[in-house]
């Protein structure tokens, strides 16, 4: 850039196979050998293959694995493999079997006895309420914000793609499937504001370190659950430019109300093409009319007894 900073703009995308926490059938095994990466990246990246197949990597054999990475005849939405099918198909990150570094083993750190008794209390005020209002619906359905988006970013099921802006003030980070605002990260180190102020997307302010920008975030609402977090949540991102193609993306993430420590990922930005298209999450969107619309039909009908709270 004109003012000696990295140049970090452009279309970029994630998307990747590679899960964030290792699986347990990969337990002790941090990175798949060559051989094996390059196995998986052919049938990943095969005609035909579902950029939503899930459990691709909990195979225990490849006649498995390939049974997984096709769409199935159930699955009459639509076909994923050509609606969601970019012109770069969908491979793996790199050989890590997980997008967690640290802990080694790979895997989220164990919740605190506390948060463990929150998780069970939500759990069961969900389940028994599940289908109540539009107000007990989960959060993404209801398009209130996307579970991918962060911060701390990690890839989204489909349309995986996000703009980055630069100036010597601001980095902006506009992800294409969003309904929080484009993030403005202002790059002065500036002071977070009070504690009394909190938003989905927490409060971000960044600075550089050599050529590689952090940026802080604090004082998410308490409505935010980023794999079960609490509004104490920390994160502390780094974009580093590796590359013509390349941004390496790490995020750390810590909050002691929930994690018995602290946990670190990286996921590689890959330089993409085309455009971003606006994303409205709500246009046409009757998902929550019908299901509950559907639920009050068989409660009426006597076809269900609606759950006590």
């Amino acid at each position: 850039m004109p003012d000696g900073r990295p140049d970090l703009q452009g279309v970029w995308t994630m998307a990747t196979f590679t899960p964030l926490q290792r699986p347990p059938n990969l337990a002790g095994k941090e990175f798949f050998t060559e051989e094996e990466a390059e196995n998986l990246a052919r049938l990943l990246t095969a005609d035909g293959v579902d950029p939503l197949a899930g459990g691709v990597l909990t195979a225990e054999t490849e006649e498995q694995r390939e049974a997984r990475a096709k769409q199935t005849k159930e699955n009459i939405h639509y076909d994923n493999a050509i609606w969601l099918r970019e012109n770069t198909p969908k491979g793996l990150s790199s050989r890590r079997t997980s997008l967690i570094l640290e802990p080694s083993d790979g895997r989220i750190p164990a919740l605190t006895p506390a948060a463990q008794q929150r998780e069970a209390e939500r759990r069961k005020a969900a389940q028994s309420g599940a289908f109540d209002s539009y107000e007990t619906r989960p959060l993404q359905e209801r398009c209130v914000v996307w579970t991918h988006e962060g911060p701390p970013m990690i890839p989204p099921p489909y349309n995986d793609r996000m703009q980055i802006f630069q100036t010597p003030d601001y980095v902006a980070i506009n992800p294409e499937v969003r309904t929080n605002p484009v993030r403005m990260i202002p790059l002065n180190n500036r002071p977070h504001p009070s504690s009394m102020l909190r938003q989905w997307a927490g409060d971000s302010s960044g600075h550089w370190e050599g050529d590689t920008l952090v940026v802080e975030t604090v004082n998410y609402n308490d409505k935010v659950r980023f794999q079960g977090s609490s509004s104490a949540l920390h994160v502390v991102e780094r974009f580093t430019r590796i590359d013509v193609e390349t941004i390496r993306y790490e995020f750390t993430v810590e909050d002691p109300t929930v994690w018995t420590k602290p946990w670190r990922a990286e996921i590689p930005l890959m330089k993409a093409d085309g455009l971003l298209y606006e994303y409205g999450c709500h246009e046409g969107n009757h998902d929550i009319a019908n299901i509950l619309e559907i639920t009050r039909n068989v409660e009426a009908a006597g076809g269900a007894t609606k759950p006590s709270k």
